[in-house]
């Protein structure tokens, strides 16, 4: 069987912007096909997170109209530290409802710094921080569950 072959310059590679913009795109597709609130891809060095504006997406189908949300998209930079889930459990951010959390967006955190709490089968388990640096972004809501390896901070670490 003959390849058929392609006349004309070969197409040169899509460079690091063009990549983001064409995964942010698919992305957002891929929200309104599926019906999802939000999707999060890493592709090498890009991290992309792609959610809908507002409230979450209704199980029920709604007007064509109030599918026309705007969508945000969210560029997480390389530099971000991400601290994960190391187990299934529920996400706590202070050692109980009345504490203060361990800590807010935008605080000075050091290495081994305790985090949050993971609750799994009845044992609370301390995540520490992998990195000093500042919060920059706390990704999970006090009290939901979590997944092994979902992401649960973002550090900047500092020099």
């Amino acid at each position: 069987m003959a390849k058929a072959r392609r006349s004309g310059p070969p197409a040169a590679a899509p460079t690091g912007d063009e990549r983001t913009v064409e995964l942010t795109r698919r992305l957002a597709a891929l929200l309104g096909e599926l019906s999802l609130s939000e999707v999060e891809v890493e592709s090498g060095d890009i991290r992309v997170r792609v959610q809908r504006a507002g409230a979450p997406v209704p199980a029920t189908p709604a007007p064509a109209a109030a599918d026309e949300r705007p969508l945000v998209a969210d560029t997480v930079s390389p530099a971000l530290v991400t601290v994960e889930a190391p187990m299934v459990g529920t996400f706590y951010r202070a050692s109980s409802p009345t504490a203060d959390p361990y800590v807010q967006e935008g605080d000075v955190v050091k290495e081994g710094q305790v985090l949050c709490i993971i609750e799994a089968m009845k044992l609370m388990n301390e995540i520490e921080s992998k990195v000093g640096g500042r919060i920059a972004r706390i990704l999970v809501e006090n009290g939901h569950a979590v997944e092994y390896g979902q992401p649960l901070f973002l550090i900047d670490p500092q020099p």
